[in-house]
């Protein structure tokens, strides 16, 4: 039998004690089986890859443990022991995140907990720039020094770096980003990155990020009723930006920021980009309003784009809906996002805009969109502005899937349910057929 035991530096449970104490064979990483109460006779096998090791080993026949650190469930183990097959029991200990935020005194319900490891750093560190509260677990080359790195100077955090956590070298360290990026770590399995202002956090019934926005496409009055796009178009280019928590996503002259703040409220880092200085202070004025995280980069994206973080999704808004769209669309696409739109101002100069997208590889498409106001606006609108008037958007997509609804993974025989505790013939509490 397999048992996975989580282990910190406190004594073990009685049922972890006993399955160490009854196991033929003892796996575990470097450090952590010294001190376990194994039988005398119990080989010992120590890996920096114990769920390897295990393919070596007979674990129907004895009696098998695997140590790991904390909470096997968690970031842990457990999901590729049960994918190569194996069913262990296990004995968790309190996870590495728990142990993280109580050295650091806070609450950590609405904490986000995000992984760094296995190439996942750029995706941590944008959750890092939209959120108040991240535990970041770490790895090789995605430690402190290269999350710090990623945020300073623009996002402003701290940090709190828990080195050989319950470890004979634990140490909890509370640093700058500047700090991070160079002085040593021993063994930052968790750090902690905060906004000190909103630190402490809200009450709240979910675990994680809070849900999400009640609705999106918000009325134009909701940023000031300027420039920007009209809520319907703006509820079609969010659709195309699909912007989700990890993400960062570009607003580039938008006009009232009205876009990067709705992919703001889903979750998402985003950067605000515009040439007009009044735009800009239109933008930071809405970013206050609606309480969300937006950077506002000052200039024209067309020489700034190389000193902003990379894009996994870009808005081209209605400053360069012109003949300047094109070369801004060209720039953005060369930084490879996996989504690109783009508002025109008329049909001709939607093709170019097009050919910028196929030149790049992506999947391009437009279309123009009309919405009829059934009743009248409180205000007469501009008459170069009608409500309504047709606005074409321009979008390209990588590894579009292709057309045609999936089949079904997997074909559920009909069941019949047992009937309930009454009587057979009653339709209440009768036998139910269900798919």
């Amino acid at each position: 039998m397999l048992t996975v035991v989580g282990r910190t530096g406190s004594s073990l449970s009685e049922a972890a004690r006993a399955a160490v104490e009854s196991a033929t064979v003892v796996i575990g990483e470097p450090g952590r089986l010294d001190g376990l109460p194994s039988a005398p006779d119990a080989e010992k096998v120590v890996t920096d890859d114990p769920v390897d090791a295990l393919q070596d080993v007979d674990v129907t026949d004895q009696d098998v443990v695997l140590v790991v650190d904390g909470d096997p469930g968690c970031f842990g183990v457990l999901r590729v022991l049960l994918e190569k097959g194996h069913a262990p029991e296990v004995v968790p200990a309190v996870p590495l995140v728990a142990r993280a935020f109580a050295q650091a005194g806070l609450p950590w319900d609405d904490a986000l907990v995000v992984s760094a490891r296995d190439g996942h750093l750029k995706q941590a560190v944008n959750v890092c720039r939209a959120h108040p509260k991240v535990a970041v677990l770490t790895g090789p080359g995605a430690g402190p020094a290269e999350l710090a790195r990623a945020l300073f100077p623009v996002t402003p955090r701290s940090f709190i770096v828990c080195e050989d956590l319950d470890g004979p070298e634990e140490r909890v360290v509370h640093v700058r980003p500047a700090e991070a990026t160079t002085r040593p770590w021993n063994d930052p399995v968790v750090v902690l990155v905060l906004d000190n202002r909103h630190a402490l956090g809200e009450p709240t019934w979910i675990s994680g990020a809070a849900p999400g926005p009640a609705g999106w496409a918000l009325p134009a009055d909701a940023f000031g009723g300027g420039d920007g796009l009209r809520p319907d178009v703006r509820a079609f280019v969010l659709a195309k930006l699909g912007p989700r928590v990890g993400d960062m996503v570009w607003d580039v002259e938008s006009g009232d920021g009205s876009v990067g703040i709705e992919c703001a409220r889903f979750g998402a880092a985003v950067v605000a980009v515009d040439r007009d200085y009044a735009a800009c202070e239109r933008i930071r004025a809405n970013v206050r309003l609606h309480g969300v995280k937006v950077a506002m980069a000052s200039g024209d994206v067309r020489s700034t784009a190389g000193h902003l973080p990379a894009p996994d999704a870009v808005f081209v808004g209605p400053g360069f809906a012109g003949p300047g769209g094109p070369d801004a669309l060209r720039v953005c696409a060369a930084l490879d996002p996996s989504r690109l739109v783009a508002v025109v101002s008329d049909a001709a100069t939607a093709e170019p805009m097009l050919d910028v997208l196929v030149e790049h590889g992506y999947t391009a498409s437009a279309v123009r969109l009309q919405a009829t106001p059934l009743t009248e606006p409180a205000e007469p609108a501009e008459p170069s502005r009608p409500p309504g008037a047709p606005v074409i958007v321009v979008w390209g997509e990588r590894d579009v899937p292709a057309p045609g609804r999936p089949a079904s993974r997997t074909i559920r025989p009909v069941e019949t349910i047992p009937a309930l505790p009454g009587d057979p013939d009653d339709p209440a509490t009768g036998p139910v057929q269900r798919t």
